[in-house]
C-alpha cells in the first residue's frame, strides 16, 4: 500500500531550504513561522533524521537534507509549471463548428481568417460533415445548418438564402443545343441535388410550364459533387453562386443565363438555448452575421 506523501511538509523543506530562513519561507507560503517550524518537525520526525542545523546566520541544510533538496525543489517548479499550463488550457476558448462539406470550402473557409485575426485567442474546430449535428451529444457549439429553420428546443438565427444560378462547362454548352431563355435548358441533361426540386422550381419560377424532363437526370448528395459533374460536361447544374463563384472566375464553369432565383432552404445558425451566453460563442455568431451580410 502506497504511503501518502506529507506534501505540505515537504514544500515547507524546500522553501526553507531554498531561503534559509523560517521568517523568509513563512513569508513565501503566506503563513506564520510557527506554522513553518511544525511542517520541519513533522517532516524530520517522520523520516526519523535531521534536515536542518541552525546557525547564527539561519538554517543550514544537513548533509541529508542537500541531497535531497536539489530534486524536491525541481519536482515542485515542475508540479507549478503543469499547473500553469492547465490554467491555460482552462483559459483557452474553442469553438466547434458544424457545416456541410460545401458550404465550408466555399464560404466559411476562406472567411475564416478575418475571424481568426479579430479574435486569435479563440480557437476554431470546423467539423464538415452532411449528417445532422446532435447539439449536446455531439459538443457542437454552432451548426450552420442547411433547410427551413425548424429546430425545436433551439436557438435559431437565419444566415443567408444561396441565390441558384444554372451552369455548365462552357464545352457542353458550345456543342449543344441554343440556350437563350430558361425553357431551353430542358434540351439538356438536367443534374439535381438529392431532392430534385429545384430546377422545377425554378423553370416554373421563370414561367416554363410543368414538364417530366425537369425531374430526370443525375441526382448528388452534395453540392460540391454537382459542382464537379457539371465542370466535367454532364449537364447543367442548378447551384448556389457562391459556390460556384471560383469556378466560373477560373473559366471552370459558365453561368449559361442570367436568372438567379432564390433558394427554398437558407442557412441558419443553430446553437442550444445558453450557448450564446457564453462569450466565444457570441463572438463568433455576430461576426458570422457580419460576414453574411456583406454577400448579400
Amino acid at each position: 500500500m502506497a504511503t501518502s506523501l506529507p506534501y505540505l511538509a515537504l514544500r515547507t523543506f524546500v522553501e526553507v531550504g531554498q531561503r534559509g530562513s523560517i521568517k523568509a519561507a513563512a513569508e513565501a507560503l503566506s503563513v506564520t513561522s510557527g506554522a513553518i517550524s511544525q511542517q520541519i518537525r513533522l517532516l524530520e520526525d517522520r523520516i526519523g533524521m535531521a534536515l536542518f542545523t541552525r546557525e547564527r546566520s539561519g538554517l543550514r541544510l544537513t548533509e541529508a537534507g542537500a541531497s535531497v533538496h536539489p530534486a524536491l525543489l525541481q519536482a515542485f517548479e515542475q508540479m507549478q509549471e503543469a499547473l500553469q499550463s492547465l490554467e491555460q488550457i482552462k483559459s483557452r476558448q474553442t469553438l466547434t463548428v458544424s457545416t456541410v462539406a460545401t458550404f465550408a470550402a466555399s464560404w466559411l473557409v476562406p472567411r475564416l481568417g478575418r475571424f481568426n485575426l479579430r479574435y486569435p485567442h479563440i480557437e476554431v474546430r470546423v467539423e464538415a460533415t452532411s449528417a445532422v449535428a446532435d447539439m449536446r451529444r455531439d459538443r457542437v457549439d454552432v451548426a450552420l445548418r442547411h433547410g427551413l429553420g425548424v429546430y425545436p428546443n433551439l436557438h435559431v438565427t437565419r444566415l443567408m438564402a444561396p441565390v441558384l444560378v444554372p451552369v455548365a462547362s462552357s464545352a457542353l454548352v458550345a456543342a449543344s443545343a441554343e440556350l437563350t431563355q430558361p425553357q431551353d435548358c430542358l434540351n439538356f441533361p438536367l443534374l439535381h441535388d438529392s431532392d430534385r426540386a429545384d430546377w422545377s422550381l425554378w423553370l416554373s419560377a421563370h414561367g416554363v410550364a410543368k414538364d417530366p424532363r425537369a425531374e430526370r437526370g443525375t441526382a448528388f448528395e452534395d453540392d460540391f459533387l454537382l459542382i464537379r459533374a457539371a465542370e466535367a460536361g454532364q449537364g447543367l447544374a442548378l447551384v448556389p453562386m457562391e459556390y460556384a463563384r471560383e469556378e466560373i472566375a477560373a473559366g471552370r464553369l459558365v453561368q449559361v443565363l442570367d436568372k438567379p432565383w432564390p433558394a427554398r432552404f437558407a442557412y441558419y445558425v443553430v446553437t442550444r438555448p445558453d450557448a450564446m451566453q457564453r462569450d466565444e460563442v457570441k463572438a463568433f455568431v455576430e461576426w458570422i452575421m457580419e460576414e453574411a451580410q456583406g454577400t448579400t
